[in-house]
């Protein structure tokens, strides 16, 4: 029986869009988004985020200003309670997606062995 693989991707994204942790994700991302003051500071963080990745991707150098920068923005989002409380329900979701792609990529990785190297 043949399975349609995007089928499964729609339940798939239907599931995490209705999981805990991305409930949680959104209610804390509308607080963030409701305080001006939290909201500055993630719309900057995010901002500098942006610079230097693009900086990255274009193999241009990151100078000691660009780091300062970043460090600063990393420690006033540090010290709003908003933007932590999201950054801790981000890196959960990030541990959920990292747990399904074990197992999405569990047949590739039989197939070649890679769990069974010896």
């Amino acid at each position: 029986m043949a399975v349609n693989v995007y089928d499964q991707a729609n339940a798939l994204e239907d599931a995490l869009r209705n999981s805990d942790e991305f409930q949680n994700m959104k209610d804390l991302y509308g607080k963030v988004n409701s305080n001006p003051e939290s909201k500055q500071l993630f719309e900057e963080f995010r901002e500098v985020q942006m610079d230097l990745q693009q900086k990255q991707m274009q193999g241009e150098e990151i100078n000691e200003e660009d780091v300062q920068k970043a460090q600063k923005s990393a420690e006033d989002i540090e010290k709003d309670e908003n933007i932590k409380s999201l950054m801790e329900a981000e890196q959960k979701m990030s541990e959920l997606i990292q747990d399904l792609n074990r197992v999405i990529m569990k047949p590739i990785e039989e197939l070649y062995g890679l769990n069974n190297q010896n």
